[in-house]
């Protein structure tokens, strides 16, 4: 199965939720091309954004796992190719 580069875009409202999303990513991190997050304080909220490039159900994994933590909410896009 071909790699395709996904953006995954994360906003976490359960800061409590940060220690179990990082294991997650760490799970995947052969297949992480970057991350960056951004605290958001005055919101108290967290947005990450992953780039990855990996097959598609191994995004959706990820994706679908980070979806099912508390206040964790998940957005894919995929490149075209």
């Amino acid at each position: 199965m071909e790699n395709r580069i996904a953006l995954i875009g994360i906003v976490i409202e359960n800061l409590e939720s940060t220690g179990a999303l990082n294991r997650i990513l760490h799970e995947y991190r052969d297949y992480i091309v970057g991350r960056m997050g951004i605290p958001y304080r005055p919101q108290q909220v967290a947005i990450i954004s992953v780039v990855l490039d990996a097959p598609q159900p191994v995004t959706s994994s990820l994706a679908g796992k980070l979806g099912m933590l508390d206040g964790v909410n998940v957005k894919t896009i995929y490149s075209k190719q």
